[in-house]
């Protein structure tokens, strides 16, 4: 099942993002279950600040537990972060 989380960081947390970013990039390469993801930025795509990504889990729990585990969430750099299902309708051939 597929599940986008949606991660916004905190104001003036690009410090703690840039240090947390390797275990960030790690934890999720590793769990296997990313389909596509990124950081937003500004609009001059020069600052990060939040996440998206699209993950396949087998259910809400399972993805839960990864965004528990995400060293972004655990060392503070999200102000928030929303877990919801979603469906892949559209995308490039």
């Amino acid at each position: 099942m597929l599940f986008c989380i949606i991660g916004t960081d905190k104001k003036d947390a690009l410090d703690k993002r840039l240090a947390n970013r390797d275990a960030h990039l790690k934890h999720w390469g590793e769990s296997g279950t990313v389909k596509l993801g990124g950081p937003f930025t500004s609009d001059d795509g020069e600052i990060m600040n939040g996440s998206m990504l699209v993950i396949d889990v087998e259910d809400r729990a399972a993805a839960q537990k990864l965004v528990d585990g995400d060293p972004y969430k655990v060392n503070g750099v999200f102000e928030s972060v929303e877990v919801r299902a979603w469906k892949w309708l559209l995308k490039d051939q």
